[in-house]
């Protein structure tokens, strides 16, 4: 059995997840710079350079950040994060997930969730990611892939104030009921 890394290179024909490094912020910032990809966050105003430099910061220094490239082009198209593992619970947290609209309905987000579920369950039996409560349309997305809500918590993320969040859950079998 291989050994876990919170960083490995991921990749599908149409993106490669790739360990994010201080070199990325002008790329990644100009993806996230945009207002809308943050309007059902709870943090709305990360679109602003200074808000998106703690963002950056608390991403690099978590250990687990990615940022998503566009295989055709060499673009970058968001960032997510593995974090959190908890060996008591044999589980392991996704998240902190944007894209560019460019990506959005193209199937970007099931490619990378599937690239980083295909991985994990290599290590752990359950997966959860904190969504915010008002963030609709990434419970939906998240739904989609079989997870389903199963706790309410405060998240403060890295130097921001606490948020409700929702806590979503997959485990290794209804994963693998769903990709084979």
């Amino acid at each position: 059995m291989p050994s876990f890394h919170s960083q490995p290179t991921l990749s599908s024909a149409a993106v490669t997840l790739v360990p994010l490094q201080p070199t990325d912020f002008d790329e990644l910032y100009a993806v996230a710079a945009d207002p809308l990809i943050w309007e059902q966050h709870p943090n709305k105003d990360r679109w602003q350079r200074a808000v998106f430099t703690n963002f950056f910061a608390g991403a690099l220094q978590s250990g687990g950040a990615f940022k998503v490239v566009n295989n055709a082009t060499g673009a970058i198209l968001g960032s997510t994060r593995l974090y959190e593992y908890n060996a008591d619970e044999n589980s392991i947290l996704i998240g902190y997930t944007f894209y560019g609209r460019q990506s959005w309905g193209k199937g970007i987000n099931l490619t990378v969730k599937g690239l980083l579920l295909d991985y994990v369950f290599q290590f752990v039996d359950a997966v959860r990611f904190h969504i915010g409560a008002s963030n609709a349309r990434s419970q939906t997305a998240i739904q989609r892939l079989g997870a389903t809500k199963v706790d309410e918590q405060e998240v403060a993320y890295y130097g921001e104030a606490s948020n409700l969040n929702f806590v979503f859950e997959i485990n290794k079998q209804t994963w693998a009921s769903q990709t084979t």
